[in-house]
């Protein structure tokens, strides 16, 4: 589990293809790694990775075919970079939200622009992500938790201050640039305990076979 709250910025050292998954070698910047160890987790651009090995300023991690398949890691080279992110311990303070790590989908930034000393985006999630971006709700972009300032049907507005800017790599981001999108966990349980207890079971378990059996008076 993270926060969104950025602690540094990394770069892909290297990239190696295994047999239709990949493995990353990430510089760590200025990330402390004097707790990290061997399976730890580690946000990487709002992906949790697993670390399987560690040196003095990197880790290598592993990315599945399923990862692949659900973020915008595909397209990354060597030289990317990437916000970091360690999970967090009891004793975090929670600046940002709860996040996962288990992105949801990619989001393209479809404009930009200045205002102020802030930067905003508007960036278009897929269709399917629509109803879990409300106004003033949470959004992990890229591993960063923003607030939603505006949404017009899947398209959603950020803005991102200064300080986030200075310290992560949405200052870099351009129009037609592609992010990694987590969206409020919350929401996707809201939604889930929401659904009728028939539409939310596949196991063929219902109140009336339950009373058959007599588990129900």
């Amino acid at each position: 589990m993270f926060t969104g709250i950025i602690e540094a910025v990394g770069t892909l050292r290297k990239l190696e293809s295994r047999g239709g998954d990949l493995r990353l070698t990430v510089a760590t910047g200025r990330l402390p790694l004097d707790d990290v160890q061997l399976g730890d987790s580690i946000a990487t651009n709002g992906v949790c990775l697993t670390v399987v090995a560690l040196g003095a300023d990197h880790f290598v991690a592993d990315v599945s075919a399923e990862t692949l398949a659900l973020t915008n890691f595909p397209h990354y080279a060597v030289g990317q970079k990437a916000n970091l992110e360690r999970a967090v311990t009891p004793s975090t303070r929670l600046g940002g939200h709860l996040v996962s790590g288990h992105v949801d989908g990619v989001a393209e930034v479809v404009a930009r622009h200045s205002r102020a000393r802030a930067i905003e985006f508007w960036l278009a999630a897929p269709a399917e992500l629509a109803r879990y971006l409300p106004h003033k709700g949470s959004v992990t972009v890229d591993g960063v938790s923003l607030t939603i300032n505006e949404v017009d049907g899947a398209r959603f507005r950020l803005t991102i201050v200064p300080h986030t800017a200075q310290e992560t790599t949405l200052v870099d981001l351009a129009v037609g640039d592609s992010v990694n999108l987590e969206v409020d966990l919350l929401a996707r349980y809201l939604e889930r305990l929401m659904q009728p207890a028939a539409e939310s079971t596949n196991s063929g378990v219902t109140l009336e076979m339950l009373a058959r059996s007599g588990f129900m008076k």
